[in-house]
């Protein structure tokens, strides 16, 4: 790891306690905000293990151990490899090194465990959560929320069932500027917002066809499949090209879209659609990816508006500047909101107001595009446990948000216009897209509450 990165999180680490303090009227006299923030962090330690953490959850892990009043009392990763490199940044960061524990089952029995953070692949994210939950544990969910539509169902009652706080992990909920976009546009400045556009274009390479061959020594490839059914180990799956196998990942609408899709749905006042539909396919390349390549979804709504999500992993042609983004229009003007920034138009496309992002970002980092505007949407989790404090993201906003982009992959492999129910989400009237709503499991590892 990087100096750069250590000072980063140096001073995430004394803006949060300078927070905690300001929040509690003061210093004591004799005392340091550091000393200060230690006697904090003795007495009001959250304790985490990080589950999955080769790509993504490597960067999560960072930013946890970063923070004020949290230690990462765990690694647990099926990559040998992975935990003891995030084992070692992570005692840098927090002077205190993790423990091992490969199988994230045996972490939560101990009881001095607060809470599990999940970056493993999409399949794992809800049966991890539910066995959090069980275990007595919250839960920082890396988004999406769920696999499939009913796994997100589960984790909405098992949060009410064993009252636990679980906080999705689509951080742009907490960057300054895109809250404060949001409630501009909450506050009429561009009228009544009516529809969004949303995109993601990248120059993905092609995955290959992968070959049937030996799990490498380093893998637990047993314990990475989990809940889903046995497959062969092939060579161009692990790590991260998981995501374009309907088998374990979302699509790419699931995996990017999502950060969008969410930040559009706050944006309209939005829950569940009434009307959804989709198209694209696997276009650049002839290979083994399933999902598609190239997706638009056209998502609408009772209250009179629209999402419109384009997905191109693999053109990285940029729309209005940005290669992901999204913006409204309205019946006075239309905002746009690229990355932690946010420009307004009148209706004939005069700028009436630019903030820009003062922060450094890159935007189509898969891994960490923005680790200092992350740390306070994990710093909301950790309150969330510590002192009730209301969630940014919580799971049922997280479900509601998700679902858009697993309705959407449901219309496209299906080829029909699904009509949802608009209380609850439910696809109306269409048993075949309904065979989309849950999945089949490994025998013995079916999820429940």
């Amino acid at each position: 790891m990087g100096e750069e990165l250590i000072q980063r999180r140096a001073f995430i680490r004394k803006t949060l306690t300078g927070a905690a303090v300001a929040g509690l009227g003061g210093i004591l006299p004799g005392f340091s905000a550091q000393s200060y923030g230690n006697i904090l962090g003795a007495n009001d330690r959250i304790r985490v293990t990080c589950m999955g953490v080769n790509s993504r959850g490597f960067a999560v892990a960072d930013n946890f151990a970063g923070l004020p009043n949290c230690e990462v009392l765990y690694v647990s990763d099926v990559d040998r490899r992975a935990a003891e490199k995030c084992i070692a940044s992570v005692g840098k960061i927090q002077k205190k090194q993790p423990k091992a524990r490969p199988d994230f089952r045996k972490a939560l029995e101990d009881k001095n465990v607060d809470a599990l953070v999940v970056t493993a692949p999409d399949h794992w994210h809800v049966p991890a959560a539910l066995l959090a939950c069980q275990a007595g544990k919250h839960v920082y969910l890396e988004k999406p929320a769920s696999h499939n539509p009913r796994e997100g169902e589960l984790v909405v009652e098992a949060a009410k069932k064993y009252n636990r706080v679980i906080q999705l992990g689509n951080q742009r909920r907490s960057w300054p500027n895109v809250a404060a976009a949001i409630k501009e546009l909450h506050g009429g400045a561009i009228g009544r917002p009516y529809f969004v556009k949303t995109w993601y274009a990248n120059n993905r390479p092609s995955i290959g066809i992968g070959k049937e061959t030996a799990v490498p020594e380093w893998l637990d490839y047993e314990l990475w499949q989990g809940p889903a059914p046995r497959r062969a180990f092939r060579d161009n799956v692990v790590h991260y090209n998981w995501h374009w196998f309907w088998h374990w990942g979302t699509a790419e609408s699931g995996n990017t879209g999502m950060h969008q899709i969410d930040l559009a749905r706050w944006g309209l006042g939005v829950d569940y659609p009434t009307r959804v539909t989709s198209a694209g396919g696997r276009y650049r390349y002839q290979d083994d990816q399933e999902t598609p390549d190239t997706q638009v979804i056209t998502l609408e709504f009772k209250n009179n508006t629209s999402i419109l999500y384009e997905g191109r992993s693999c053109n990285g042609k940029s729309v209005d500047g940005s290669g992901t983004a999204l913006i409204f229009y309205g019946d006075n003007g239309s905002m746009l909101i690229d990355g932690n920034a946010y420009t307004i138009y009148d209706p004939k496309n005069k700028v009436v107001k630019e903030v820009k992002n003062q922060v450094k970002m890159e935007s189509l980092n898969t891994t960490s595009p923005a680790q200092q505007l992350d740390a306070p949407h994990m710093q909301n989790f950790l309150d969330g446990i510590r002192t009730g404090t209301k969630l940014i993201s919580d799971i049922l906003g997280g479900h509601q948000s998700t679902l858009l982009c697993q309705l959407g992959n449901i219309a496209l492999r299906t080829g029909y216009t699904l009509n949802i129910n608009p209380e609850n989400g439910h696809i109306l009237n269409n048993p075949e897209a309904m065979k989309f709503w849950a999945r089949e499991y490994q025998p013995g590892w079916e999820p429940k509450v």
